[in-house]
């Protein structure tokens, strides 16, 4: 079910995993590795939302991989939530929408929330295809993954695009991510 207009997560290169973010889970390698070991340990939660991902991801023609690894680098598919809230009470909700720059709508782990999140997803995926028109969809689409967690403002080239970002590689750990779960029935 790859309906995605944004281009083909699975062409999309990457890095994986900075070592900070291995770290979660105490792994000793970084980078794609990491990012495969923390999105199986993440898998099984996830899989819990899987019709109300597929349904958000058909509705917006997203992957919906791509939800799946934000779900999982956001709030580890919910496990590090309190009370559906993370980030120091900032951010809301599986994908962590944050209260300080959007209007909360529905329940932490809701179809409205998905919606949400995957909604500020692809307005930030047009707006890097539009500041960077000749970038292939699949950097457009992994620039814009990188402005999902820092804002498109804050990609500046390709070469350093989670360059500010949590972890300095939000893109490429959501991408290996994502790339993992397309082999794992998504």
């Amino acid at each position: 079910m790859s309906s995605s207009i944004y281009g083909d997560i699975t062409k999309v290169e990457t890095t994986g995993a900075s070592g900070q973010t291995a770290n979660q889970d105490k792994l000793t390698e970084k980078g794609i590795d990491a990012s495969h070991k923390l999105m199986a340990t993440d898998l099984e939660r996830v899989n819990k939302y899987k019709a109300l991902i597929n349904k958000v991801a058909t509705a917006n023609r997203v992957d919906p991989a791509i939800i799946g690894a934000i779900m999982s680098r956001e709030s580890r598919g919910g496990n590090v939530l309190i009370n559906g809230w993370g980030d120091h009470g900032n951010g809301f909700g599986l994908m962590q929408v944050d209260k300080r720059h959007h209007n909360i709508v529905g329940a932490w782990d809701s179809e409205e929330h998905l919606s949400q999140g995957t909604q500020i997803l692809t307005g930030m995926i047009k707006s890097i295809a539009k500041k960077f028109p000749g970038w292939s969809k699949e950097q457009q689409l992994k620039g814009g993954i990188s402005a999902y967690n820092a804002g498109p403002r804050n990609v500046q080239t390709y070469s350093r695009v989670d360059i500010g970002t949590t972890g300095n590689d939000y893109a490429n750990d959501v991408v290996a991510r994502a790339q993992w779960l397309k082999k794992h029935g998504y």
